[in-house]
């Protein structure tokens, strides 16, 4: 929803050209005000067992999934700085606690956001620059019907006891966590016990997660 009175402007910029994308946002910023908040939740899956999965398919997933990120915060972050003020929320994933089967070309670069979140908090907190990492489960969007087409039967029956979620309350989860200063965004119970106890849950996690594999 868009609030009344407010101004919307759009220009498109491919986030894996750092170039095009400083340009979109610094013409953004001209025409219509400085970014106050980023949300970087431009990305994509593409699963697949990792001995069927060209080379390609994992370049292209760090290229998109977490450089298309930095682009995106390093374009907006310098004039933040400046103003000392502003906030970051980097959109990362489910897998970024737990490796689920047929998402090895994903959740690295998912891994990798979380990891540029976690790192940024505390180069940027003294400059009134906040950052956010958000934790999106299987979300109701083109892009999720995409990655269905792909999907292993394994990883099929891992995710498909969990209903995704619809994008708008994903979108209203991630608002309600810039709102309240979280570092941690979850939108959904099995993400959010996944963010508290990962590492403690591992034992248990993997032997349930095994039980879904191939047998051949």
């Amino acid at each position: 929803a868009v609030a009344s009175g407010a101004t919307v402007a759009v220009a498109a910029a491919d986030v894996t050209d750092a170039a095009a994308l400083g340009a979109a946002v610094d013409g953004l910023a001209a025409s219509v005000a400085p970014v106050d908040v980023l949300v970087t939740s431009a990305g994509y899956a593409h699963p697949g067992r990792f001995v069927d999965l060209d080379a390609a398919v994992f370049r292209d997933q760090m290229e998109v999934d977490y450089f298309g990120t930095l682009h995106a915060v390093r374009a907006v972050v310098p004039a933040m700085v400046e103003r000392r003020r502003g906030h970051l929320v980097l959109v990362s994933s489910t897998v970024a606690f737990v490796g689920i089967y047929g998402y090895s070309a994903y959740a690295p670069a998912k891994h990798a956001v979380r990891g540029l979140a976690e790192t940024l908090r505390p180069e940027l907190k003294p400059y009134g620059v906040t950052v956010a990492c958000a934790y999106p489960p299987d979300t109701e969007t083109p892009g999720f019907d995409r990655e269905n087409a792909h999907k292993p039967d394994v990883t099929r029956r891992i995710s498909g006891g969990i209903a995704p979620r619809p994008a708008a309350a994903v979108a209203k989860a991630i608002a309600t966590g810039i709102e309240r200063d979280r570092l941690v965004i979850t939108a959904d119970p099995t993400t959010a016990a996944l963010a508290r106890t990962a590492g403690l849950l591992r034992p248990v996690l993997h032997p349930y997660l095994d039980r879904h594999l191939p047998t051949d």
